[in-house]
This record gives structure tokens, C-alpha cells and sequence, in this order.
């Protein structure tokens, strides 16, 4: 199995915050965004955004540019070159809060 499809599947799928990371992930593929935008969209406390974007940054999923306030998120080319492995993983833990 290839790492980033462990990654994944530890991230989203095996360990708590794991729906919110895939909902992040999936605005993300979609347009870029800063964490307050985010976490009006995906209607998520500021404080849990910037948490699961430094998850995901940390891990490699995702990237950003700029800083402070405007900090904004872009998917990471390992993402963008496995999205078959998140689509499968999503598809499977449910989407539950969609």
C-alpha cells in the first residue's frame, strides 16, 4: 500500500477529527481557502480549523501560502497525485456529515 493511502486512511478514517479533516480536504480540492473561511463554511469552531490544517499540513497533505490571518490552504501534490485514494477512503468511512 502506498504511504500517502496509509496516511489517509490513519488520518481520516482511524483517528478522531477524522470526518472534519475530509470535509477540509474535499473544500480544498475544490478552491483554495484561508481557515476562517473554512471554518464558515464547513460551519467548524476557528480554533478546530487551524488545528486540522496544521494536521494536514504537518503530514504533508496540504500547503499554504502567506501567513497570519490570510494564511491560505492548497492542496499538496502528493494529495493531488493520489486523489483516487482519498475518493476511495471517503467514499468508504461514509461522508457522514455531508
Amino acid at each position: 500500500m502506498a504511504a500517502i493511502k496509509n496516511i489517509l486512511w490513519w488520518l481520516l478514517a482511524n483517528s478522531l477529527g477524522g470526518q472534519n479533516r475530509g470535509r477540509i480536504l474535499h473544500e480544498l480540492l475544490t478552491t483554495p481557502h484561508n481557515a476562517n473561511e473554512l471554518s464558515k463554511i464547513l460551519s467548524l469552531d476557528y480554533k478546530t480549523t487551524r488545528y486540522h490544517l496544521q494536521v494536514l499540513e504537518k503530514n504533508g497533505l496540504i500547503t499554504s501560502a502567506g501567513s497570519g490571518y490570510g494564511k491560505t490552504y492548497f492542496p499538496a501534490p502528493s494529495l493531488e497525485e493520489n486523489l483516487t485514494y482519498f475518493q476511495e477512503i471517503w467514499d468508504k468511512i461514509g461522508k457522514k456529515t455531508d
